[in-house]
């Protein structure tokens, strides 16, 4: 009897090592997060700069910058709700592939046992990687994804901060207006995106969104990503003639329109992109000298010298040798989100950390971003995100330019491209 009485606690003993595994308790000294990135691939540009903007973060979260004013965690060392415990981010590799993804978000979750996820850049893989989340009840906090149709699926383990397809086209509508009386044509739309979910799910909300304002359909040009030649789009594009190209790619595309419209000498009066690609700190290098005057959308801002915005951004251009760019900015921004609320839940239990990012209410002067705020709905989505358009202008450096009460320059036109 008291062999089976041993063996008992035993077994008790073990099935509490294994429980305690699963879920961190409040004394843990480390709170596990996945991040799910493009780490090689096609867009393993952006994924790299979003790791060390990741790392960056972590720096402010477990270490004390009280430089940094109201933000949240970078006052003290650690999360002061759970007793001072480090952020570590776990990152995974998804190769720019929905299936790698969703294997990423399953092994981070079963085998690292991470208590949340974040990423994961590109919208076809936060897809798949954040249903692996739904089905294990483990928040998921994606930072920069836009797709409109992430937040229609009924979740209710999924939380995006970042301004989405519809906020885009409402500023894209509204930039042409201004420009428009200002003088500019603006008639006729032409919308070039790459066939995966974030380029479709973009182009079909900007359509319906200049139609519903009484506005011409945008031409649609779409092509496989990964492309290898695009002239067949860029001739189609001279032949049409459009007044405004809105561009909607990823990176390794944004960089072979940029030369192909070079090569065959095509230039659109005006070049707005939806930030991807065009934000990428790889393109400006590869074809900036190229596509000067194209207009991006974008919610960073490095601020004037000395603010909270500033500092963060010279304490990343350290780690990574680059520029701060807006997605690897938003992306950081939700990282930041998710740990506050981490914070605030004091646990890692996960219904505890969906409770307190269902009851975030973020003010702008505790955010690194332009938002108005951070406020989820019942889909998850920020309800107070926001976002300037900014201007390739001399040189290699994008500057704010609309609306007017944020622009540091005037918008330039026609697109000068080289």
């Amino acid at each position: 009897m008291k062999f089976k009485h041993i063996l008992g606690l035993l077994c008790a003993a073990s099935m509490s090592v294994v429980f305690l595994a699963g879920h961190a308790s409040a004394q843990d000294k480390t709170v596990k997060i996945g991040g799910i990135f493009p780490l090689s691939g096609n867009a393993a540009s952006t994924g790299v700069h979003t790791k060390a903007a990741l790392e960056v973060a972590m720096d402010i979260i477990n270490n004390a910058h009280p430089e940094l004013g109201n933000f949240p965690l970078a006052k003290n060392a650690g999360l002061a709700g759970l007793g001072g415990a480090k952020v570590e981010v776990v990152f995974a590799d998804n190769q720019g592939s929905p299936a790698t993804g969703q294997n990423q978000a399953l092994r981070l979750i079963t085998e690292e046992k991470v208590v949340a996820l974040t990423g994961a850049y590109q919208s076809g893989i936060t897809l798949t990687a954040s249903a692996i989340s739904e089905k294990y009840g483990i928040p998921f906090l994606n930072g920069e994804s836009v797709a409109a149709n992430l937040t229609e699926r009924g979740f209710k383990w999924f939380f995006r901060t970042t301004p989405v397809a519809s906020d885009f086209a409402k500023i894209y509508f509204d930039f042409l207006k201004d420009m428009k009386a200002a003088g500019a044509k603006t008639d006729s739309v032409a919308l070039v995106h790459d066939n995966t979910e974030y380029g479709t799910s973009v182009a079909t909300v900007i359509t319906s969104v200049f139609k519903a304002n009484g506005e011409n359909a945008p031409i649609d040009i779409a092509y496989a990503p990964n492309a290898t030649d695009v002239q067949a789009q860029v001739l189609q594009l001279k032949e049409k003639k459009p007044d405004v190209l809105i561009m909607i790619s990823y990176t390794s595309d944004a960089i072979l329109f940029a030369k192909t419209m070079q090569s065959l000498d095509y230039k659109p009066a005006m070049l707005i992109a939806d930030d991807a690609g065009y934000s990428d700190p790889s393109f400006i290098k590869a074809v900036g000298k190229i596509s000067q005057g194209a207009f991006n959308r974008s919610s960073w801002s490095v601020g004037p010298a000395g603010s909270p915005t500033a500092l963060i951004a010279d304490m990343y251009k350290k780690k990574s040798g680059d520029e701060m760019d807006d997605t690897a900015a938003r992306q950081m921004q939700g990282l930041f989100v998710l740990c506050d609320a981490i914070d605030r839940a004091g646990s890692t239990d996960p219904a505890k950390i969906q409770a307190a990012l269902k009851a975030t209410d973020l003010k702008p002067d505790q955010l690194m971003m332009g938002y108005k705020g951070v406020k989820f709905d019942d889909k998850g989505q920020n309800i107070l995100a926001a976002g300037v358009m900014i201007q390739l202008q001399d040189g290699e450096n994008y500057t704010t330019v609309w609306p007017k009460a944020n622009a540091q320059k005037a918008p330039v036109l026609p697109y000068k491209g080289w």
